[in-house]
C-alpha cells in the first residue's frame, strides 16, 4: 500500500469517530434514569372484627383468646349462648344536659364515669330461643315468659328482675365465665357508643330508627306511625358498638337499686349502685308503645323487681387495666 492510501485511510477512521462519537453520547445523555419508587402514605385498613363462635357444644374463650380481643370482635361460647361483642373501655358524661328536649329530672348532675377495662355486651336483646334453650336444660325456674307476641326471635319478655338473674346464673355455670346484667353507668354508656345526642343516631328520631309510638314526634323530628308491637331483636341498623336495638322495642334491667337521681354518691367506674331502694330496679332502653323521650340514651325509670321486662347479657373479660 503506498503512502498516500494509507494516509487516506488514517484519515477516514479518524472521521468516522468524530461523527460517531458525539451521537452516541447525546445518546446516552437522552436515557432518562428510572424515578424512585414512591413511598406510600396510605393508612392500612383496619382488621375486620373476628368471630369466635363454638362449633357444637360449649366451648368457652381460652384465656388465650381473651387476651387478645379487640372492640367489635364477637363471640359466642355455646350453641345457644347469646352473641357477645366486645365493648371497648372508656369514659363518658352520664346523664343529660338541661338543654335536651324533654329531659327529665332524675338524669342529673352530669358526670364523668370511666370503665378502664373493655368488656362484652349482647349484640340482641334476649331472645325467646335463648330463653327457652335455659327452660330445655332445667333452668330458669320453670318461667316461660309472656309470649303473647310470640317466641323465637322475639325478645323474652315478661322476665322478673329475678327471673333474669337466673338465666344468667344457668349461662355462667354452663360456660364456666361470668355472665351477668349491666351497671346502669354501663347500659348508657354503650347505647350511646361514644355519641352526646339523645339517640345516638342524632337529635332525633323516626320509624325508621327505632320501635316506639312514632305518633308522638320528638323535638323538630317526623310524626310517625304507632308501633303495634315488640319487633325481632335484629331489627334496625346497629349502633356504633355493633349493637342491635338500645333504643326502644323493650325495657332492659340492670342490676342498680333505685335511687332518684345521682349524687356523690354515684359509682363512677362502672360499677352498679346498690345503695337506695333495691326493691326497684332501673330500667333503660324505652317501649314498643312508649313514647320518644323515654328511649333516649340518658332516660331512666325505675320498677318493682317483680315487674316483667327483658334484659341484655354482660360478659366480664378476664383482661388486664391498659
Amino acid at each position: 500500500m503506498t503512502v498516500r492510501l494509507k494516509l487516506l485511510v488514517a484519515f477516514a477512521a479518524a472521521l468516522a469517530v468524530c461523527l460517531i462519537g458525539p451521537a452516541s453520547a447525546k445518546s446516552k445523555r437522552a436515557t432518562p434514569n428510572p424515578p424512585a419508587p414512591e413511598q406510600s402514605t396510605q393508612t392500612p385498613p383496619a382488621s375486620a372484627p373476628r368471630q369466635f363462635f363454638a362449633a357444637k357444644g360449649v366451648q368457652p374463650l381460652t384465656p388465650e383468646i381473651e387476651q387478645t380481643l379487640k372492640p367489635k370482635d364477637s363471640f359466642k361460647e355455646c350453641d345457644a349462648c347469646p352473641e357477645m361483642v366486645v365493648v371497648p373501655k372508656g369514659s363518658f358524661t352520664m346523664g343529660t344536659p338541661v338543654t335536651e328536649v324533654d329531659r327529665y329530672k332524675g338524669e342529673d348532675p352530669l358526670h364523668r364515669v370511666t370503665l378502664a377495662r373493655p368488656f362484652a355486651v349482647g349484640r340482641f336483646t334476649i331472645s325467646f330461643d335463648e330463653w327457652d334453650a335455659c327452660l330445655a336444660d332445667g333452668g330458669c325456674n320453670g318461667d316461660k315468659g309472656d309470649d303473647k307476641f310470640g317466641r323465637g326471635r322475639m325478645p323474652a319478655q315478661g322476665i322478673s328482675f329475678d327471673a333474669a338473674k337466673s338465666y344468667l346464673a344457668w349461662l355462667s355455670r354452663k360456660v364456666g365465665r361470668t355472665y351477668r346484667l349491666p351497671s346502669e353507668s354501663e347500659r348508657e354508656y354503650f347505647t350511646r357508643a361514644g355519641t352526646t345526642t339523645p339517640f345516638w343516631f342524632g337529635k332525633t328520631i323516626s320509624s325508621q330508627n327505632a320501635n316506639y309510638a312514632a305518633g308522638t314526634p320528638y323535638a323538630n323530628g317526623p310524626r310517625g306511625v304507632d308501633s303495634k308491637g315488640p319487633v325481632v331483636v335484629d331489627s334496625y341498623a346497629p349502633n356504633p358498638f355493633g349493637l342491635y336495638q338500645v333504643h326502644g322495642n323493650v325495657w332492659e334491667w340492670t342490676e342498680d337499686c333505685f335511687n332518684k337521681r345521682y349524687t356523690e354518691d354515684t359509682p363512677t367506674d362502672g360499677a352498679p349502685w346498690l345503695e337506695g331502694d333495691c326493691s326497684k330496679r332501673m330500667v333503660r332502653g324505652g317501649l314498643w308503645n312508649w313514647s320518644a323521650d323515654k328511649s333516649r340514651s340518658g332516660y331512666r325509670d325505675d320498677v318493682s323487681t317483680g315487674s316483667g321486662f327483658s334484659f341484655r347479657a354482660v360478659r366480664t373479660l378476664n383482661v388486664p387495666v391498659q
